[in-house]
């Protein structure tokens, strides 16, 4: 079943957008100007929210030369200005920056541009600030939002478990307190979230917390409007839990008593005792109807803080992901939180009828997951490297494998259902009773043998119910509902990190620009960094196989480098397939990275010169050892990048 899904997950996926890309900028990358800019303005893929340090501009001894405070440019969510200032000296220069996409997660980068002509530079490593957050405002940031889908998972769920399965759970202590457990864990983890998000952003330490001004910025971004609109749908939960303890909590009123019966009237008195009650069930049933109303439109606003601000907000066919994601939320919080409630309920002594109207629900929810989660890898993933080529596609198959062990849990748990439906005695919903206190017994007695048993009985009174109906069969299947839950929380630790992580596809360009390693299907690079001359060409020979099958998927990219030293250097790119001959593909990126002192990834902007052929202008600005990657797409899945290292200076 699991390769089942996996093939229907991943069988034809088309690529995803997610995470803001750097687009263009002016001053070009790796240009050469003749007169000094007055500002630097960068355009992305998508809307992204700024700070007061998001672009710096460092001159070749690493000064900052930028006016600080940089903004969108004209009103447009998807840019970012700074100014610079006035005199500056002709040089090679370097902009570092940094964003929060619009799905709500850090992206950076550098590049170089040039006034009059190139130079050498020497940019601090420190003041190429990635996009990486503090590693403890990290590591809260994460448990924050974990708690937060377990809370939103316990509330949502037992509310559903109280409303379809069990309507007289209202009236116990300990299904009321898992309801405010919910409610007020959701409420503090979001309160920490709000406050911890400034700190996320701009990678400062966690004392950054309580500085209003960045609570205030968060605000004004679309993650920060989406907590604020839970804090407010916190408020209105809070009266619908105390309407649904208050409404549920009463008593139905008794059915008019019935009259004398005779051998003539039988019929007629039974019919008529069965509409006496249905009619006096009917206010209770109207109460549920409307409190499952409300509950289910809280349900979706609630779903809606997480979804409208996460990957399913931005990419592909968000029309379908935004309803999707909070099918899948909702799903996830019925399974979850419904698996909480069944072990309170089971202490609780309820009957089979109980068990089986939530094992019908459990079964519904993990059909409305399988489906939404297909869709959502299939977006997410892009192609089949991505699975176990990216920290996405790893954290999917150990969410794939937890699930599976749940379901394979829950199986063993409807085998003790069954043994409960075929034992009546143990399958009927065991009474409340209270056990009395002692006839006769004083307050104290005056020997200890007597006061011994006294306190013993009154330890039986105080815990009677707790264990009620608590026979074999009960037993078991309480405990295979526990280990269920257990594994629920992995799965909700393994979904926070999932959704912390870029999506498969955008996490592969990323690392395939930047660092000294492919995605996926990327080939291997060559063990060697050859060492080139200054003033000669280097040729530099990548193979490549992105796994497709069309012609240009195997070949040779062959990347030129002239006149191989530091400062502009001339490029050229051919793309030649198995026999030799140049072969066109959709898309082709080049980009170098300079690891050792956390440059780049530098893309050359390409010009088709050719078939297979095309040219473009480097800045490498420093002697190091560069790594050159081509990123080369054959087909709409297939793609691969490999890399080279080489030497300047």
């Amino acid at each position: 079943m699991l390769g089942a899904l996996l093939a229907l997950m991943l069988a034809g996926a088309g690529p995803a957008s997610a995470h803001a890309t750097l687009d263009s900028t002016d001053p070009a990358q790796n240009s050469v100007v003749a007169t000094a800019p007055q500002a630097v303005t960068l355009t992305f893929s998508e809307t992204v929210s700024l700070s007061s340090d998001s672009v710096r501009v460092l001159d070749p001894a690493g000064k900052p030369v930028d006016t600080g405070n940089p903004a969108h440019a004209d009103g447009r969510g998807d840019t970012a200005r700074v100014g610079l200032n006035s005199g500056l000296a002709n040089g090679t220069y370097t902009v570092a920056w940094r964003a929060v996409s619009e799905d709500s997660h850090p992206v950076g980068g550098a590049f170089t541009f040039s006034i009059g002509a190139p130079s050498d530079t020497s940019v601090s490593t420190t003041a190429l600030q990635g996009a990486e957050a503090d590693t403890v405002v990290a590591a809260l940031y994460g448990t924050g939002r974990t708690v937060a889908y377990a809370a939103f998972a316990l509330l949502a769920g037992v509310a559903a478990f109280v409303l379809v399965c069990w309507p007289a759970g209202a009236t116990r202590r300990p299904v009321q307190r898992l309801l405010m457990t919910g409610w007020t864990a959701l409420l503090a983890s979001t309160v920490a979230v709000l406050m911890l998000r400034g700190p996320y952003e701009r990678g400062t330490g966690v004392g950054q917390a309580l500085d209003l001004s960045l609570v205030r910025a968060t605000l004004d971004e679309r993650i920060g409007t989406a907590l604020a609109a839970r804090l407010l749908l916190l408020a209105a939960a809070g009266i619908f839990l105390s309407l649904l303890v208050g409404q549920l909590g009463q008593p139905p009123k008794p059915a008019p008593a019935a009259p004398a019966e005779d051998e003539d009237t039988d019929a007629e008195a039974a019919e008529l005792r069965a509409l006496e009650q249905r009619a006096a069930e009917r206010p209770q049933r109207e109460v549920r109807l409307g409190l499952g109303v409300a509950g289910l439109v809280l349900a979706v606003a609630l779903s809606a803080t997480w979804v409208g601000a996460d990957h399913a907000s931005v990419g592909i066919q968000v029309w379908l992901a935004l309803p999707f994601g909070i099918l899948h939320l909702i799903a996830m919080a019925l399974w979850l939180g419904g698996l909480a409630s069944l072990l309170v309920a089971l202490r609780e002594g309820v009957g089979a009828e109980v068990v089986d109207r939530f094992s019908k629900v459990a079964f519904g929810s993990v059909a409305a997951l399988a489906a939404t989660g297909i869709y959502q890898s299939w977006r997410g993933l892009g192609s089949w490297g991505a699975l176990t080529g990216t920290e996405y596609g790893k954290l999917l198959l150990v969410k794939s494998g937890c699930v599976v062990v749940m379901l394979g849990v829950a199986w063993i748990s409807r085998s003790w259902l069954a043994r409960l439906r075929s034992a009546p005695a143990e399958a009927a919903e065991v009474e409340r009773t209270e056990v009395p206190e002692p006839v006769g017994a004083a307050a104290r007695s005056e020997d200890p043998v007597r006061q011994a048993q006294l306190d013993r009985q009154r330890a039986a009174a105080a815990s009677a119910g707790r264990e009620r109906g608590l026979t074999p069969t009960r037993a078991g299947l309480r405990r295979s509902v526990l280990v269920e839950a257990l594994v629920a929380v992995a799965v909700l630790v393994v979904t926070t990190m999932l959704t912390n992580s870029p999506p498969g596809r955008v996490a592969g360009e990323v690392k395939a620009a930047g660092t000294t390693a492919g995605t996926g299907n990327a080939a291997p690079a060559a063990p060697a960094a050859p060492k080139t001359e200054p003033g000669r060409t280097v040729e530099l020979k990548l193979p490549y196989d992105t796994k497709g099958r069309t012609p240009n998927a195997k070949g040779t990219a062959t990347v030129t480098l002239s006149p191989a030293a530091t400062g502009p250097n001339e490029v050229g790119l051919a793309l030649d397939g198995t026999d030799g001959k140049p072969v066109d593909v959709p898309e082709v990126q080049l980009a170098f990275t300079l690891p050792d002192r956390d440059l780049g990834p530098l893309p050359v902007a390409l010009t088709p010169a050719g078939t297979g052929r095309w040219s473009g202008t480097a800045q490498l600005p420093l002697a190091g050892t560069w790594v050159v990657s081509v990123q080369i797409r054959s087909s709409d899945i297939d793609q691969t990048t490999p890399t080279q290292q080489f030497k300047i200076g």
